[in-house]
């Protein structure tokens, strides 16, 4: 009789324990989605949502589950969107997308949240960064400057938003300085501190002071080094063997502009800058070429652009491509852990491969190893 007792509760507990594994294989994913869906940015929450969609549909697993709030870009709102997620019990967010909206966030200490920035600085604890930041950034020029050899790089910061974001990258990558600067992107005020950093009014005097020596001289051949003289703008080597330029579009044409005026070029020097997410424009400025710049995977974007494309016959955001990664993260994560506590995932060391490339996670940082790009003749091409 005890030994019926004994197998009757045997096979009790195995059934329990197997309902318990069969409950919990089911038990919901639930992934918030802090994106806006009114005012200016709509276009861009609704790309997000798209691409989240995709990626549940590549992932293939019922159990995931989203849900999308509004935050009309504005940080009311969005922590107004961040407590109904909480009041439904989820404990992951992905967004918001702009930093502006994080302000409030603090407050709902039960939520984690992925934001789309790519700004680190003044985050509430229980934000995460996951754009690509500065740091992923300085950190692959790094190593171009180190394969290269490249010993005197001279950085270019613009007086902006995000000048302080730069200086924390370069500071966390510890990358070779050799000088720094901030310059004003006023046109006129910009083309003056390139003289300066360039030396050019010295290296233009030190072209005429050459061509009047010669002309004074009894030099052979003097007539042809003469010719050859005027056909140049200045005189005169530069101290430096690289130039990193942290900016972007039309301002970061017109500080090129401004060097080629003072005769700095990219035969010559280094031509460096930061993520152009592939801008298509630079492609057809061959006076700046070649030029360099960290980048995500070229090839798995292209692929991300199709399938987005394909799917939903328009052309994808590229924080649409973020959005889609941070979903098969989440997803990754919650497989070897309690979905309840990914946040203490965040403060460990891991690493996870997406669209974009290696996500390195510590320390409720997240960081990018990209790749490094070069544009000549018209051509873009993969260094590493």
């Amino acid at each position: 009789m005890i030994k019926l007792i004994k197998i009757i509760y045997f096979i009790f507990v195995s059934l329990y324990f197997l309902f318990f594994q069969a409950v919990n294989a089911q038990e919901k994913i639930k992934i918030g989605l802090l994106v806006p869906m009114t005012g200016n940015n709509k276009q861009i929450g609704e790309s997000i949502i798209k691409a989240v969609s995709l990626a549940i549909k590549d992932i293939n697993n019922n159990s995931i589950e989203i849900y999308p709030k509004d935050t009309a870009s504005k940080a009311n709102q969005t922590l107004k969107s961040a407590f109904e997620l909480s009041e439904m019990g989820i404990k992951i967010v992905i967004g918001p997308v702009f930093h502006e909206s994080l302000s409030y966030l603090d407050e709902m200490k039960s939520l984690t949240f992925l934001s789309l920035t790519n700004k680190t600085l003044d985050l509430p604890k229980n934000v995460i960064s996951a754009g690509i930041n500065s740091t992923s950034q300085f950190n692959t020029i790094k190593k171009f400057l180190e394969i290269n050899n490249i010993q005197k790089t001279v950085f270019l910061t613009p007086i902006r938003d995000y000048e302080f974001e730069i200086k924390e990258g370069m500071k966390y990558s510890k990358i070779k300085i050799y000088k720094d600067y901030e310059y004003n992107t006023e046109p006129t005020k910009l083309t003056k501190q390139i003289e300066e950093i360039t030396n050019y009014k010295i290296r233009k005097q030190n072209l005429k002071n050459e061509i009047i020596r010669i002309k004074n001289s009894n030099e052979v051949n003097k007539e042809k080094k003469i010719k050859r003289l005027e056909k140049r703008y200045t005189l005169g080597g530069l101290n430096f063997d690289a130039i990193m330029i942290s900016d972007f579009d039309e301002s970061l044409k017109s500080v090129f502009t401004s060097l080629l005026y003072t005769d700095v070029l990219p035969k010559n020097k280094y031509f460096i800058t930061l993520n152009q997410w592939f801008d298509e424009s630079l492609i057809n400025e061959t006076e700046i070429q070649p030029l360099y710049y960290p980048s995500i995977n070229k090839e798995n974007f292209e692929n991300y652009k199709i399938k987005y494309y394909n799917a939903f016959n328009e052309d994808p955001t590229h924080l649409s491509l973020l959005s889609y990664d941070l979903v098969g993260l989440v997803y990754y994560l919650s497989l070897n852990s309690d979905v309840n506590n990914l946040n203490k995932i965040f403060k460990k060391k891991n690493s996870f491969k997406g669209k974009i490339g290696i996500f390195d996670i510590k320390n409720n940082k997240i960081n990018h190893r990209l790749n490094f790009y070069k544009i000549e003749d018209k051509k873009l091409i993969e260094i590493f």
